[in-house]
């Protein structure tokens, strides 16, 4: 595929995003993924999802998103985009997988 698309999905604050973007990678700052050049609807199109309007809202001046790793829920490479949405999570259906803290070397006492 000449100009690939990945559908990104993680949560974010008792929702889950789920958006597209033509850029992922790692990121030089150690536990994060870097998304980049995020991909709509088409602006002709005549049923307006208002989910997919807030995430245009929110990421409208953003270039450059750094996702917590331990947020993403998946990541897939797609055919073509969809429509991005927010959905709420209600109720204890969905837990975030624990994250352990990091381990600090032993300490030396002789």
């Amino acid at each position: 595929m000449a100009n690939p698309i990945y559908k990104v999905i993680f949560h974010n604050q008792n929702q889950v995003y789920e958006l597209y973007a033509r850029a992922i990678y790692q990121s030089e700052m150690y536990g994060f993924i870097e998304v980049e050049e995020f991909v709509f609807g088409e602006k002709s199109q005549l049923v307006v999802d208002p989910s997919e309007e807030k995430l245009k809202t929110e990421f409208a001046s953003v270039t450059r998103s750094y996702i917590p790793m331990h947020s993403i829920v998946r990541i897939d490479e797609v055919e073509k985009e969809g429509t991005g949405k927010i959905v709420e999570v209600k109720g204890d259906k969905v837990t975030q997988f624990p994250f352990p803290a990091p381990m600090r070397p032993p300490v030396d006492t002789d």
